[in-house]
């Protein structure tokens, strides 16, 4: 009898450690790119999906907002010599069509950047360092591109990026659109093309560091720009 309740009474423990083990097991595991149930609203009532890859949580969508988190205005600039001059934050629509507002978002410059208040409470533009985090868990710059691109072409209506939009899958979900660039001089350039995203960064005097995807490839590149130029904004959430 004593040998049979030891039986039972190992057994059981032995149930309880396989549990705990799962549980660890899943724990242990933070890196899967899934999509979480989460939004995150901005100051102008544009609404945002998010999504974590790795140990970070990004944004879905392409930065909207026309004021700081303080409520107070952002500077926008359509003309191409009020642009070309800026040395103080400003931001644009492609085009000036405030159409591309909904699927690429707004151009900002890096002034409007470096004011660090684009942002919604909690989230932040990304460091040079933050976005090398994101390529080197999604394999490395020559296929981390493909992984980060909405799929689909506009030739065919099936998406919003040129053919050939080489190895796009979006695997990862951060599905990025190509929402083109305006130059520091004022021209825009690029749309269905290109997709640039701004890091907060400085590379050197009037240069900072970007990334840029393409159609063309499925690499994701890490390159500099004057900082007068007006690109696309990804945010980060704070951690």
């Amino acid at each position: 009898m004593n040998n049979l309740k030891i039986l039972i009474y190992l057994t059981a423990m032995l149930g309880v450690f396989s549990v705990i083990a799962g549980c660890s097991k899943k724990a242990d595991n933070p890196s899967n790119p899934t999509p979480v149930p989460v939004t995150v609203t901005d100051i102008d009532g544009n609404v945002y999906h998010t999504i974590k890859i790795g140990t970070q949580m990004w944004m879905v969508e392409n930065l909207k907002t026309t004021k700081y988190n303080d409520g107070t205005a952002i500077p926008f600039v359509t003309g191409i010599t009020p642009w070309s001059t800026l040395t103080t934050p400003g931001f644009c629509w492609y085009d000036n069509n405030a159409a591309n507002k909904s699927v690429s978002g707004a151009l900002y410059n890096w002034y409007a950047v470096n004011t660090g208040k684009l942002a919604p409470s909690g989230w932040h533009v990304p460091t040079d360092a933050e976005l090398t985090v994101l390529t080197d868990f999604l394999g490395g710059e020559s296929v981390a591109g493909g992984k980060m691109k909405t799929v689909g072409i506009i030739e065919d209506g099936t998406g919003l990026w040129y053919s050939p939009n080489v190895s796009a899958t979006n695997e990862s979900g951060f599905s990025a659109v190509p929402g083109g660039l305006r130059k520091n001089t004022g021209e825009f350039q690029y749309i269905g093309i290109l997709c640039s995203i701004w890091s907060s960064s400085v590379s050197f005097e009037v240069l900072s560091f970007y990334r840029l995807l393409r159609n063309d490839v499925g690499n994701i590149y890490q390159h500099n720009n004057n900082k007068g130029g007006g690109m696309s904004v990804r945010c980060i959430r704070d951690f």
